[in-house]
């Protein structure tokens, strides 16, 4: 891992990302947005899953946690196979896996067809978020970065919101099957893109050159700064994965059982929620590329450490709206940064493996949380839940210190 440079603003910053850098963008936020979709939606019809197939409680709060490890399979072997094979190619199959598994989750029946579906589609989706960060890494100016993967990270949110605004309707209309019936047509989005675009020009040269000597694992790992800086990474994701999942899967449960909203209801304070993250993805974005990514991360740790706090205390309709949007704001509008500072920490040939591998072994620890709330929750109720999970943003804010900062850092 190279040192940071004195000086690696190169671009001009008015350079313009070209056609190729918004065509990248977009296929890696459709993947993205996918995912964000098929995870809400299960959390939506998990009620109606578990009357449907008579799941025990257990079974019904594993099936998250079952998606998340699969994520993490997926995330090393779709990451692998991409540093070896291509950005474009390997994001096709990893699309393709998720829409096929999706679909059969709609005809599960029983609990382990279920579960073996959900695992696959993890797999699948496990695949995407590093992909397409490496990709729109890659393709950006580098001087714009932070914000060219900020809006990959937007994908997450538009599927996160499209799945709170028609899941109501849906299993209210057809059942639950028919929302992961839906997740068939990204096989048709994944085929139209793997005909227009080509690989990045950085993966490009990256293939031509010389065999690099260090395997793309090993590279996590290779250097004592490598080290720092992937157990800094791992914390963050983790972190950050646990404080999402944690939150949104049990806040429509949280929202009905505290205040009787219904699903309906529920779904539009899900939906604010997610309009002040897609809000906060932009604002990291912007606020990386200018300030650094270090200082950036600090705001939002912070912000999310007292707005959790607060959110917990809330009990009217207005202010649960409200708040709801301001603390998604800083809870997930980190996520708009992992995609530029991991690629700027690690070398091409190895560039998708460390967003997978990283990104993913997150997502599976933060596949605990549902679990870990819900125990919580059962004892000291939804309230105190909740609230607790600010306490985890502060390990956040101490591990920033292993990570170097390379803003707008020349990728190699």
């Amino acid at each position: 891992m190279p040192n940071p440079p004195a000086d690696v603003a190169t671009e001009p910053a008015a350079t313009p990302p070209d056609a190729y850098a918004r065509k990248a963008v977009l296929a890696s936020a459709v993947g993205y947005g996918l995912e964000g979709f098929d995870l809400l939606i299960l959390s939506f019809a998990l009620s109606a899953i578990t009357a449907g197939l008579h799941l025990d409680p257990t079974q019904a709060g594993s099936l998250t946690t079952i998606t998340l490890i699969g994520c993490v399979v997926g995330g090393l072997l779709f990451g692998v196979l991409s540093d070896r094979l291509g950005r474009i190619r390997v994001l096709t199959w990893s699309i393709i896996l998720f829409a096929v598994f999706t679909g059969l989750t709609a005809v599960a029946q029983d609990f382990t067809q279920l579960a073996i579906a959900r695992f696959v589609a993890g797999m699948g989706i496990g695949g995407e978020f590093g992909i397409g960060m490496a990709l729109a890494a890659e393709a950006f100016p580098s001087r714009k970065r932070a914000r060219g993967t900020s809006y990959v990270g937007l994908g997450w949110q538009t599927g996160v919101l499209a799945a709170a605004l028609v899941s109501a309707p849906v299993i209210e209309a057809w059942g639950w099957r028919a929302l992961f019936a839906l997740g068939v047509l990204p096989a048709v989005a994944a085929f139209l893109f793997r005909r227009t675009m080509h690989e990045p020009a950085a993966f490009t040269a990256a293939k031509t050159a010389e065999r690099p000597a260090t395997a793309p694992l090993r590279s996590l790992v290779a250097t004592p700064t490598a080290r720092r800086a992937t157990l800094g990474v791992l914390v963050l994701t983790s972190v950050q994965n646990f404080g999402y999942y944690g939150i949104m899967t049990w806040l429509p449960s949280y929202l009905s059982q505290q205040f009787g909203y219904s699903l309906t209801r529920s779904g539009a304070w899900t939906a604010g929620t997610v309009v002040g993250m897609a809000c906060g993805i932009l604002a990291f974005g912007h606020l990386a590329d200018r300030i650094g990514r270090r200082p950036t991360f600090w705001i939002f740790q912070a912000g999310s450490v007292v707005t959790v706090l607060a959110y917990a205390t809330l009990s009217t309709p207005t202010a649960l709206l409200i708040g709801g949007a301001v603390m998604g704001a800083f809870v997930n509008g980190m996520t708009g940064g992992y995609g530029a500072l991991i690629a700027e920490l690690y070398p091409t040939h190895a560039r998708a493996t460390a967003q997978n591998v990283l990104f993913n072994v997150g997502r599976g620890v933060g596949g605990l949380a549902p679990l870990v709330v819900a125990l919580v929750a059962h004892t000291y109720g939804f309230q105190k839940a909740i609230g607790l999970l600010a306490v985890i943003y502060v390990l956040d804010m101490a591990a920033m210190l292993l990570i170097p900062e390379r803003k707008g850092a020349e990728l190699d």
